[in-house]
């Protein structure tokens, strides 16, 4: 029997705060939620977690900028189904000024409807915006019209549609000069029979050019709602594997947690025995 060293007291500590460790490590783990709480925990999970979330950010980020380019491709063909209804509307009147049956007085007033419908085009044409981005721009005023048929592309609109900067995940939605000039609709005119029939070449023209363009917005569309689908898929199914890696096991944590909380309550109980064992020795000196 020592005095001097209380091995045995030593000994019950020792495990004491072995268990205690295991104690503190469940409680973390179990008011988390996760089971990597520090780097210590699982280094290579981690490290494998963390590229899961920046991945997984970076899909539901891209997801956000598709919903936002579907909002855009909707407004651009909100906006050219006015201008088709107009085009068809300019095309009945173009068709009646065709007609030889019309007075001087009656084309007149066919003309001021035309230039009522080519000036809400116009309008439609500059003021037609996504937040504070024009859809549809105005050409210059010295531009040629005679070099090319409408539509003219005139630039695009980048949708980053992916995670990465990589050239695939970006599409470019195409933006297209719109307006009567542009349109080549400043040509019309329903003075007379001749000027009326070749009217009606130009606004069918015109409404064909307003069916490519809206056939870009639509195919970009659908291209945004099929990479949206894609998306939502695979940010679910990582953020399944995500979990498994680095999410705690409930069941699994609350057995470690009950197991060492019974072990520490017999450390407790056996370094208070431990601590008593020098008392033997008092017993003798009586």
């Amino acid at each position: 029997m020592q005095v001097q060293n209380n091995i045995a007291s030593i000994n019950a500590a020792r495990n004491q705060g072995i268990e205690t460790g295991k104690l503190k490590k469940s409680l973390e783990k179990l008011s988390s939620g996760f089971r990597i709480v520090r780097a210590g925990d699982d280094a290579a999970g981690l490290t494998i977690s963390e590229g899961m979330r920046s991945r997984i950010n970076s899909l539901n980020q891209a997801m956000r900028n598709i919903d936002d380019g579907i909002g855009l491709t909707n407004v651009g063909d909100g906006a050219l189904t006015e201008v088709h209804s107009m085009l068809q509307r300019l095309k009945t009147l173009a068709l009646k000024s065709a007609n030889g049956t019309y007075d001087q007085s009656n084309r007149e007033t066919l003309n001021m409807e035309k230039d009522q419908i080519l000036e809400e085009i116009d309008r439609i044409g500059s003021t037609t915006k996504f937040g504070e981005i024009s859809l549809f721009s105005r050409a210059d005023a010295k531009t040629d019209t005679t070099l090319w048929q409408p539509p003219k592309l005139d630039d695009t609109i980048p949708l980053q549609i992916g995670g990465s900067a990589q050239a695939e995940e970006v599409l470019d939605v195409e933006r297209y000069y719109i307006g009567s000039k542009e349109l080549q609709l400043d040509k019309t005119d329903f003075s007379d029979v001749e000027k009326g029939h070749k009217s009606v070449g130009y606004i069918e023209n015109a409404i064909e050019a307003v069916s490519k363009v809206r056939a870009s917005f639509g195919a970009a569309y659908m291209h945004l709602e099929h990479t949206h689908n894609n998306l939502s898929v695979t940010s679910e199914n990582m953020q399944a594997a995500e979990s498994q890696i680095r999410d705690t096991n409930m069941a699994e944590e609350i057995t470690k947690y009950t197991s060492s909380n019974i072990v520490l309550q017999s450390s407790n109980m056996m370094l208070t025995n431990a601590n008593n064992l020098p008392q033997t020795i008092l017993e003798l000196l009586k």
